[in-house]
């Protein structure tokens, strides 16, 4: 979808993407460079689990980065939806930053990942960045880099640069920012000026919600979490200047044992998940929220085409 008229000379638009190990940084560096939370970010493999849009208009270029999930070993149908995701994803870029975190060695999972995009039929333009920068001393980076760099030969591919970037303490977020841009195509934007994602509100808030019910769960809890909007309506009778946004949504999990986890003792856990989903949710609406959370069981949900397709997957 194109939408402009006057395109100034020379201006460039179109999509890139950040691949990664998961806990690279993928998701944060996403939102430094829109300047907003588009993607939520968690410690947990596999947080990101749909494609999301993130827009940057500037006077001379419209960036639209894509958060895609991580590319893994499927062990469940929606695992295996997940991939095809990203392998989509891949094949529509005009970019893709690689993600190589400074703080960890470069791993078999990163030449897998490298070598997957270096066999795809038309192949993006590469960026490789050096995320975390922020942790490493400089000896250590330099070490980080000459790896990268080696990478090209070992693997068959060419990065059009390589970038030393922190997303946390935004060190170089503008370099890489201008690097990508450089490398789109020349063309009119393909989003109004003012968009800065194409995700609607329920689906960021119900991705608040599953980012606040991951923090300080463990093992495999965190992939049976979906969560789902049943309810978003302003509360009636209110002033005009007073608004009130209702919101009902449940926590879905595959068992009863995880239920009982996510409510927690006395339903404790579950409150908190509500407190810290309702400051952020109130932020991006602009307005208080009620949030009324419920958790239900879809028994292994994950393996169910049927439910998997309910829950938009």
């Amino acid at each position: 979808m194109t939408v402009s008229s006057a395109v100034p000379e020379g201006f460039r638009s179109g999509f890139a993407c950040f691949v990664g190990r998961p806990n690279a940084g993928k998701s944060t560096l996403t939102n430094a460079i829109v300047g907003e939370k588009i993607a939520i970010t968690s410690s947990k493999p596999q947080t990101t689990r749909h494609v999301i849009r993130g827009i940057l208009s500037r006077p001379d270029a419209q960036l639209v980065l894509v958060d895609t999930p991580g590319l893994h070993r499927p062990r469940t149908l929606l695992g295996e939806r997940l991939n095809d995701l990203v392998h989509e994803t891949w094949a529509e870029v005009d970019v893709i930053g690689v993600c190589l975190p400074a703080s960890q060695r470069i791993g078999p999972g990163d030449t897998y990942l490298v070598r997957e995009i270096a066999a795809l039929p038309k192949r993006p333009k590469l960026v490789a960045l050096a995320t975390k920068s922020d942790l490493v001393a400089p000896q250590r980076m330099a070490e980080h880099l000459l790896r990268i760099q080696a990478l090209e030969e070992e693997l068959g591919i060419r990065w059009e640069s390589i970038i030393p970037v922190s997303a946390v303490t935004d060190d170089q977020v503008d370099v890489v920012t201008s690097e990508i841009v450089k490398l789109l195509p020349e063309g009119p934007p393909l989003y109004p000026e003012e968009t800065i994602t194409d995700e609607s509100d329920e689906t960021r808030i119900a991705e608040l919600i599953r980012e606040a019910a991951l923090e300080g769960v463990r093992d495999e809890l965190p992939h049976s979490i979906a969560v789902t909007i049943d309810e978003m309506v302003l509360r009636e009778g209110r002033p005009e200047d007073k608004p009130l946004m209702d919101i009902f949504a449940s926590i879905v999990v595959e068992r009863d044992s995880q239920k009982g986890i996510i409510i927690g003792h006395r339903g404790e856990r579950l409150r908190q998940v509500g407190q810290d989903a309702r400051l952020q949710i109130n932020e991006l609406l602009g307005m208080p929220t009620y949030l009324a959370l419920k958790v239900k069981v879809m028994k292994d949900w994950q393996r169910d085409a049927k439910q998997l397709n309910r829950l938009g997957f």
